[in-house]
């Protein structure tokens, strides 16, 4: 078995085989790339095994799931709080940026620090902290690092933000100032745009909907509202806290006992409503820039939730598809077709079912070109098995960057906390690769033609109508979203009415 700690050589190895055998320029149903593929390493055909270390884990008297890594290495420690109900996918109709807000304020007051006390504090033992919960999330994070010598005081001052918080309103302005002013940034850019209006597009009334609050939802917060949302959503049983670094669990979990005892349990379930299901017929919209020299498109339809069996067939899907450089929509659209500087796709799975998405930034008028380029991809991955370079190259792709994450601690981690979020089985992650490796040819098909329906597809292209209106209405009715239209989000229900 190749330990964790042994895995970036490998990976370098792999990487190297990846980028150097038969890709998508290999596949003679396609023009050969202009890119030269020279040296090619020798494969290897030994699937990568790996055995991650465990984290101890135990649940602490008030509920939290407690993970420890211990990693002697370096003299660091990293520490996050993941707490679930937390997050914007939860937050009241008619009120997004509530989750956001009251994450960021946790670090700007607490009943006997300022934030400047606090940032000065953390500063001066060497430490980082900070806390985020984003939109599409069901969870806010509160994570901080420092040196393992001054662990209890960084550790403590952590606590403290996360449990006394006191809202201050002059901070609450303050930040209210700065998140809409964000919100005039966002909205000048053309992706921001797209993805707003596809993410509305496939999800309905559903909250994964919201990607961004608006200007009268942040000026309606009020240091009450935040403290409110706190205390009832803030909830240890629904925590993960997990620590990896230069620590002793047997000494450090007393400590931990003793430290977060006051964080008591409420009655605050967290259950996620299923998503909507995939949208059965395609639409176009079009987000009206006027003079823009550039068309954004962004298309996509509902796919799969982390846990469904299909996900891994998915990912492989993706890499052959739209990934990276070497995938096949950026060797067209970009190395042969000089459409776009870059063109990707996206596979995301979370709690509820996520899209997948593919898109990219083009030269307006070549928008009825990309148009074609994308939907015969699209098409062709669905109609034709893929070639066994072609596989071979994606499924390798995959390992490598799974074996080079191996090497941080703080991924290792992550890796644990999601297979906790998951309930997936102690093992998953040292199986993961050969479960890559397993893919098939015939499962790539079959997941492209059960995911990837262009006759279903929904299609957001944002550039000026004057130019590719016309174009768009060659593949499809073109429904029209002025940029004003995108700023209220749709009437939502949290994700779990229970967890109110």
């Amino acid at each position: 078995m190749v330990r964790a700690s042994a895995a970036f050589a490998l990976a370098a190895a792999l990487s190297v085989t990846a980028l150097g055998q038969g890709g998508p320029a290999d596949d003679k149903s396609i023009p050969t790339s202009k890119v030269e593929r020279l040296n090619r390493a020798p494969v290897s055909k030994e699937i990568l095994k790996v055995t991650l270390p465990r984290p101890i884990e135990t649940t602490l008297p008030n509920g939290i799931h407690l993970m420890i890594l211990e990693d002697h290495r370096f003299p660091l420690i990293t520490a996050q709080f993941e707490i679930d109900g937390a997050g914007p996918m939860f937050e009241p109709a008619g009120q997004p940026g509530l989750a956001g807000a009251t994450a960021a304020l946790l670090t700007e007051g607490t009943k006997t620090r300022t934030s400047q006390q606090i940032a000065e504090q953390i500063d001066s033992l060497g430490g980082s902290l900070s806390a985020s919960s984003g939109f599409g999330s069901g969870s806010a994070v509160v994570a901080a690092s420092g040196l393992s010598d001054t662990f209890d005081q960084w550790f403590a001052l952590t606590a403290d933000v996360l449990l006394h918080p006191n809202f201050p309103a002059d901070e609450l302005a303050q930040y209210q100032a700065r998140a809409k002013s964000a919100l005039l940034q966002q909205r000048s850019r053309p992706a921001f745009l797209a993805n707003q209006t596809l993410n509305q597009a496939l999800y309905g009334a559903y909250p994964a909907a919201i990607v961004a609050a608006t200007p009268e939802s942040l000026d309606s917060l009020t240091p009450a509202m935040l403290a409110d949302w706190h205390a009832k959503q803030y909830a240890p049983q629904n925590t993960v806290l997990a620590i990896s670094g230069d620590v002793h669990a047997q000494t450090l979990i007393p400590k931990l006992r003793k430290w977060l005892a006051e964080w008591k349990r409420t009655k605050t379930p967290v259950k996620f409503a299923p998503a909507p299901p995939p949208a059965a017929k395609q639409k176009i919209f079009l987000v009206d820039r006027p003079g823009s020299v550039q068309t954004t498109l962004l298309m996509g339809n509902l796919a799969i939730d982390r846990t469904n069996p299909d996900f891994p067939a998915m990912v492989v899907l993706n890499e052959v598809l739209g990934a990276g450089s070497a995938s096949r929509l950026f060797l067209n659209l970009r190395e042969e077709k000089g459409y776009t500087y870059g063109v990707y796709s996206n596979i995301v799975a979370r709690k509820y079912a996520g899209p997948w998405t593919a898109g990219g930034d083009l030269r307006s008028e070549v928008t009825d070109g990309a148009m074609t380029e994308f939907l015969r991809e699209l098409n062709r991955i669905r109609d034709e098995k893929v070639s066994d370079n072609e596989l071979d190259a994606a499924r390798r792709s995959v390992v490598a960057r799974f074996a080079l994450s191996l090497e941080s601690p703080q991924q290792l981690i992550g890796y644990a906390i999601t297979r906790k979020a998951y309930n997936f089985p102690a093992d998953y992650w040292d199986k993961y690769p050969a479960k890559i490796a397993a893919i098939s040819a015939d499962d790539v098909r079959r997941v492209a033609k059960k995911y990837i329906d262009p006759a279903s597809m929904q299609i957001v292209a944002v550039g000026d109508a004057e130019k590719i209106k016309a174009v768009l209405e060659k593949y499809g009715p073109v429904e029209m979203v002025a940029s004003s239209d995108t700023l209220a989000p749709p009437t939502s229900k949290p994700a779990g009415a229970s967890a109110h």
